[in-house]
């Protein structure tokens, strides 16, 4: 399904994005990465409409379809971007990123309850290991205190972990926006949507510009975590264009499951960029394999699943359990 790999490429860069953020906010403060990341990301979408020609869908959208991709951008790009800024510069992105991935029960409640989504079996046990892998990283990480920190890094755990479940929260209502918006329209009608979202987000954040103490401190940014930033903005401009596509063709109960394997890709990113930056202990390996599994279940297809199992007729009658029921 073209939708899932598109949602796999976005988790790639996504998680690029958020590793490239972590070493920005070292030296760099959250007001600084959404005054950077945001227009950033708003500028590739402009030019990627420009150079394919893409600008005539702009006008095609309905009021509703804007003030939806509007909610979302205001949602993803500014609440839950700040809170998640705030828990990677407080944990790590890997310690963050489990908890984060509680969006994901989030986006398929609401889908479960506003979109007509439903619930099977191997969606339930994925769920179960979604919410699962997080407690197991932080129950390892309490007993163990001393495997979460580095030569350098000393994780802010209580901070860390309120932000990132705002984020999750965040992150996991902006998806149905998006679908509401987008639900059937082409992957062109998608890549425009996004500038819709951008757009709100900088418009929402422009007032902040007012007060001389913050414009201070957003245009005296040093040049190591501007760049890291423009790095991050970037490839965030790329994985929301490609979330969008993917959001346009796929149920959010797919794309968000998929989204989930971005821990993995954040984990290798981050062995090779913030390797002195984040906590790589075996809880937190424990976590992400868990919650990747979950994932890997909210994705496959039941039926498969099933017929790869022993034809017990408990078993298989259990396959066609959905909910809520049809």
């Amino acid at each position: 399904m073209l939708g899932g790999w598109l949602a796999l490429l976005a988790a790639a860069t996504f998680a690029f994005s958020n590793v490239s953020a972590r070493r920005a906010v070292i030296d760099g403060t959250v007001l600084q990465g959404l005054f950077v990341t945001v227009p950033i990301g708003l500028i590739f979408l402009l030019m990627v409409i420009l150079i394919s020609g893409l600008g005539g869908l702009l006008s095609r959208f309905t009021l509703l379809q804007v003030l939806f991709l509007a909610a979302a951008g205001i949602c993803h790009f500014v609440i839950a971007r700040y809170c998640a800024y705030r828990c990677i510069q407080a944990l790590g992105s890997n310690l963050a990123g489990p908890i984060q991935g509680l969006n994901l029960p989030v986006s398929l409640a609401l889908a479960l309850w506003l979109l007509d989504e439903y619930l099977n079996p191997l969606h339930a046990f994925g769920i179960v290991l979604v919410i699962f892998g997080p407690i197991i990283m932080l129950s390892g990480q309490a007993v163990s205190r001393q495997s979460a920190s580095t030569k350098t890094f000393k994780p802010r755990f209580l901070e860390g972990y309120l932000v990132a479940v705002l984020s999750a929260i965040g992150y996991g209502v902006s998806p149905l926006f998006i679908r509401a918006a987008l639900e059937g329209a082409g992957m062109g009608t998608a890549i425009a949507g996004g500038v819709f979202s951008y757009l709100a987000a900088a418009i929402v954040l422009a007032p902040i510009l007012v007060k001389r103490s913050i414009r201070r401190t957003i245009f005296n940014i040093r040049s190591k975590p501007a760049k890291w930033f423009v790095i991050s903005g970037l490839f965030t401009g790329i994985s929301q264009m490609i979330r969008y596509m993917a959001l346009a063709l796929a149920p959010v109960t797919i794309v968000s499951s998929i989204m989930v394997s971005s821990l993995v890709f954040r984990f290798l990113f981050s062995r090779i960029i913030n390797r002195d930056y984040e906590v790589f202990g075996i809880w937190v390996v424990i976590g992400i394999i868990i919650t990747v599994v979950g994932s890997l279940a909210l994705t496959l297809e039941t039926a498969f699943v099933f017929s790869l199992l022993p034809e017990w007729d408990w078993l298989q009658g259990s396959a066609k359990w959905r909910w809520p029921a049809a």
